[in-house]
Order: structure tokens, then C-alpha cells, then sequence
């Protein structure tokens, strides 16, 4: 007799090629310039879903990546990402940004509107045709979603960047992170509003009202356990607050994001933190790459969605260029400073993946634009270290003179 594959075989295989598929690619064809590990998984989800290996060879696709399999995955996945979106709001340093508030809101702000100006009337070019709002989707949800989207930098992934490019300590580093949290909090803030249902709006509002309440007894505690409780701690109030927020209406990583924003990053080793980043990066991330590509469609066809993410890129991409540039003429800053910091906040992937992926749960928008936003989200973060590395080499190499001056 045959041996009858289970379903933890398959999700055992199903993890086999989510982990070696794109390793050997990053490894093999040495794409670590222009495509970093984090932007091949990106990629090989997309490759490993529906819209094209699932389409090429859909035996393949049904059988490995049946629906027990994926509620699996799924599970791994919302979990990991919920870690991730917590890291990140613990990363946040409000009060640095604070401290240097009329810098940080000039840049940050222009940073935001700019490409979200943009973005928003790409939406409104895109709504023109059917097949990009979801079925609970308002266009103000729509047109709002999709420009916030072009506006996302991808704070963790930006710290893995500029770890890369050996500027994540450096005063540089630390004023691009500044930029990028605050523009972080907007984002979250926009997405609550976006989410925001007015036939639930008490239970949301019973949400911020115990979660303040309860963040200051957290933080109390928090102040008086060991460093190593702490950790403990954080993931059951990661865990409290994301379904708390699931439950109100406005999503769990909503939640997951103001459950780290809330703590001080000053109360965990930051070591330890680094490598507990790292340690989700690599073991369990992928698996929520893998998921993301499994819900890209191409139901309207390919050019189509091929065009509206060209279309979202080029908003997105010239969108935060401008903002950044004409911050740093208000702010004089010195020749090469605007160009490369205008690259470096141009890295989209993950931040804007759950974001979208959020819009997609709520069905303000289709797999058709979720697909379109996915393609700008990793163009975007392909072009960040190609661009900025000869860029970031200039202005060091401008800014030696003066040092020994």
C-alpha cells in the first residue's frame, strides 16, 4: 500500500521550500546588492503563489498548499509578523524626535504628504476603471489606503539597510530613523481612521479607553521586573492587545504595533533585542512572505496590474524625493544629504505588505491591488541600496574634509 501523505508532511515540505527556494537563489546568484535575503523572499512568495507557479502548475499548488496547509502557515505567519510590528514600535524613540521636534516634524511631515499626495491621486487615476476597490471599500477608504501605502517606509527593514550600509549608529543613521518613526505613528494613525466602524465605535472606543488604562499599569510593572521577565511579559501583552484590538474592529496588528510603541526600548537589552529580531527574521518571516505571495491574483489580467504598480511606484518613488528635498532647502541642509535620505526612506517591504495586507483582510481593497501594491512595495526597497551606496560614498567622502578641518 501507499503511503497517504499527511497534512504535517505537506506543511513540513511546504516550509522545505519556503526556507531553501529563495536561500539558494540570495546565495547562488549573489543578489545581495540589489536584492537583499528579505526582498528574494518577497519575490519567491509571489513566484511560489497562485499567479504563477499555481497558475503553471496547479497540481503542484493544490496539493502542497492545500487549505490546511495554508491555515498552518497562516498561523506561523500572524504570529511572526505580529513580533515584528511590535519590535518596531518598540524601536520608536519618541522622545529623541521630540527633542529635535521641528527638525523631525518638517521632514517627517513632507516626507508623508508628498508622496501621499501623490499616491492618492495615482488611486484616483486607478478607480477611473473597476476592479481595484474591495466590496468594503469607500473610495475616500480606497484612495486614502493606497496613498498612505506610497507613503510607508519600512522602519525595520530600514535598520537592516542601514546596518548593512555601517550608518545605523551614526548620526546620519539616527536622523533617518527619527524621520521614520514618526512617520511610522502617522501611518498606524491612518489606518485606524481608515478602519474605523461606526457601528462598532463604542467597542473601539472601550479598546483605547482599557488599553490606556491598562499601558499604564504595564509600564508600571515593566519598571519594577528583572530585564529577563520583561520579555515574557511583553509577549502576553503583544498577544492581550492584538486581540483586544482584533476584537474592537481594528485589527491585530494595529494592536501589535501600539503594544510596543507604548514600552520603552531602554528597558531590554538591546542586544539581546538585535538578536531577537534577527532570530524572527530569519525563522519565521518567511513564512509570512510565503502567505503574502500566496494572495497575489492577477485577476485583471497581468498588464494591468503591471501598469498600476509602475504607476505607484513612480508616486511613490518621486512622491518622497520631493518631500525630502524641499525639507532639506527649508532646512539647508548640506549639498547630497536630501538624495540620500530620500532613498533610504524609499524601503517599503514589510511595513507596507501588512499594511496592505490589512486593507485586503477588510476588503477595502481587491487582490488586484493588493498584487499591485505588493510589485511597488519590492521595486521600491530593489532600488534603495543600489541607489544610496554611490550616493551615501559621496557625502562621506564630502564630509571627510571637514572632519579633519
Amino acid at each position: 500500500m501507499g503511503h497517504a501523505v499527511t497534512i504535517t508532511e505537506l506543511f513540513l515540505i511546504a516550509m522545505l521550500i519556503i526556507f531553501s527556494v529563495p536561500y539558494l537563489i540570495w546565495r547562488l546568484f549573489r543578489t545581495e546588492h540589489w536584492a537583499p535575503l528579505v526582498v528574494v523572499q518577497i519575490v519567491g512568495g509571489i513566484l511560489l503563489g497562485p499567479g504563477v507557479l499555481g497558475a503553471a502548475f496547479p497540481a503542484y499548488y493544490a496539493t502542497i498548499f492545500s487549505p490546511p496547509v495554508i491555515a498552518a502557515l497562516n498561523g506561523v505567519a500572524w504570529w511572526a509578523v505580529m513580533i515584528f510590528v511590535f519590535i518596531a514600535g518598540l524601536e520608536l524613540d519618541l522622545r529623541q524626535a521630540w527633542a529635535k521636534r521641528e527638525e523631525t516634524g518638517v521632514t517627517a511631515g513632507l516626507a508623508l504628504v508628498a508622496p501621499l499626495a501623490l499616491g492618492s491621486l495615482a488611486a484616483l487615476v486607478m478607480l477611473r476603471w473597476p476592479g481595484w476597490a474591495g466590496e468594503d471599500g469607500q473610495t475616500w477608504q480606497v484612495v486614502l489606503g493606497i496613498g498612505m501605502a506610497c507613503a510607508v517606509t519600512a522602519l525595520p527593514i530600514l535598520m537592516l539597510f542601514m546596518e548593512k550600509l555601517d550608518i545605523l549608529r551614526r548620526p546620519l543613521g539616527q536622523r533617518v530613523l527619527r524621520y521614520a518613526s514618526l512617520d511610522d505613528v502617522a501611518i498606524w494613525g491612518v489606518l485606524a481612521l481608515i478602519l474605523l466602524d461606526w457601528e462598532r465605535i463604542g467597542r473601539q472606543g472601550g479598546f483605547l479607553l482599557g488599553f490606556a488604562v491598562l499601558t499604564l499599569a504595564v509600564r508600571a510593572l515593566m519598571r519594577r521586573i528583572p530585564e529577563r521577565d520583561r520579555w515574557f511579559v511583553a509577549l502576553i501583552w503583544l498577544a492581550g492587545c492584538g486581540f483586544a484590538a482584533d476584537w474592537a474592529g481594528l485589527h491585530f496588528m494595529v494592536g501589535a504595533f501600539l503594544s510596543g510603541a507604548v514600552l520603552d526600548a531602554h528597558w531590554f537589552d538591546r542586544e539581546r533585542m538585535d538578536r531577537f529580531r534577527d532570530a524572527v527574521l530569519i525563522a519565521f518571516m518567511p513564512v509570512f512572505f510565503l502567505s503574502t505571495g500566496l494572495r497575489t491574483q492577477w485577476d485583471m489580467g497581468g498588464l494591468a496590474v503591471f501598469g498600476a504598480a509602475a504607476l505607484l511606484l513612480v508616486a511613490s518613488v518621486a512622491g518622497k524625493l520631493a518631500g525630502v528635498h524641499l525639507a532639506g532647502r527649508l532646512l539647508k541642509w548640506r549639498p547630497g544629504e536630501a538624495s540620500v535620505i530620500g532613498w533610504l526612506l524609499q524601503t517599503k517591504a514589510l511595513i507596507m505588505i501588512i499594511f496592505a495586507n490589512i486593507l485586503l483582510d477588510k476588503g477595502v481593497i481587491t487582490n488586484a491591488a493588493f498584487t499591485a501594491l505588493l510589485l511597488m512595495a519590492v521595486g521600491s526597497t530593489m532600488l534603495t541600496i543600489p541607489i544610496v551606496t554611490p550616493r551615501l560614498k559621496r557625502l562621506q567622502a564630502a564630509e571627510s574634509p571637514l572632519r579633519e578641518t
